[in-house]
């Protein structure tokens, strides 16, 4: 049943409201679905089954690579649909799994400069469902896979992601290398603990989204999307209703139609429970 979100008013005139009712929704997983661990909550798992339940499209986009987004999905028991992983750059549908698209760009400059500025970072690139990187990430952050090479070997070939991570950096410590990079041939995205993703140009989760919602003969603004991070902010502007979960930055939550709570405190369920 079509409801009436919170519209934003300027100069203290409130616009007229604008009635909305989802015909696709898009989550975000880390922070969104499930918290640092991993771990997701009883709420959000029900909240899903029963957008499921209504027969609307639940779209995960994610920056995770589909290696790790597949257990999402097997234990949100989605149907047959789309997936959005690495920010856009990869599109599947699943189950059964198929690859619709994926975008590749030359990472060797980007290689170049991350290695100069970041010695000690652990550096990886994405191709298709392998894993290429320069030694092992932290347990569990990487799935499927996963391969060793040089850093010559890393930027020898077009990918579709590169990821660098140092777990004894900082995330503000990223923030700044990734300024003063020059990265303007590629798209970048900041994410926790001192990781940092570099994607083809132009390639976000609203990219990605944009094809799904022409695939389904849908549009941007039907879609409910949820998201946390600096990488969901695209999408967040790009969706007919963009919700930003109460932890997330002050940038994510500027761009957003609504923010709602924490996600401990059950922000996430607090949005679907909304409209389903």
């Amino acid at each position: 049943m079509a409801a009436t979100p919170e519209t934003r008013g300027v100069n203290g005139v409130t616009p007229q409201a604008v009635p909305f009712e989802p015909k696709l929704v898009a989550l975000d997983v880390d922070g969104t679905l499930v918290d640092g661990d991993g771990v997701m909550r009883d709420d959000v798992r029900e909240a899903v089954a029963r957008i499921v339940a209504a027969e609307i499209p639940v779209v995960i986009a994610t920056g995770r690579g589909w290696s790790s987004t597949d257990i999402i999905v097997d234990e949100l028991q989605l149907p047959h649909g789309w997936a959005v992983t690495a920010n856009g750059a990869m599109l599947v549908t699943y189950p059964p799994l198929r690859i619709e698209s994926e975008v590749r760009f030359d990472p060797a400059d980007s290689i170049a400069k991350v290695s100069k500025h970041a010695p000690d970072a652990i550096i990886g690139v994405q191709e298709g469902l392998t894993w290429r990187v320069t030694r092992h990430f932290p347990e569990g952050e990487l799935h499927g896979d996963v391969q060793i090479e040089s850093l010559e070997e890393l930027a020898s070939r077009p990918v579709s992601r590169i990821v660098v991570r140092d777990p004894n950096s900082s995330e503000a410590t990223f923030n700044g290398m990734a300024q003063s990079l020059g990265l303007h041939e590629v798209a970048y995205f900041i994410g926790w603990s001192a990781w940092l993703d570099i994607a083809p140009k132009g390639i976000d989760k609203a990219h990605g989204l944009q094809r799904v919602v022409d695939e389904l003969g849908l549009s941007a603004s039907d879609v409910l999307a949820l998201g946390d991070g600096g990488n969901d902010i695209e999408m967040l502007a790009w969706a007919g209703r963009g919700v930003a979960i109460g932890d997330a930055a002050e940038n994510v939550r500027a761009v957003a139609d609504h923010v709602t709570g924490r996600f401990r405190d059950g922000g996430t369920a607090e949005e679907l429970s909304r409209w389903f």
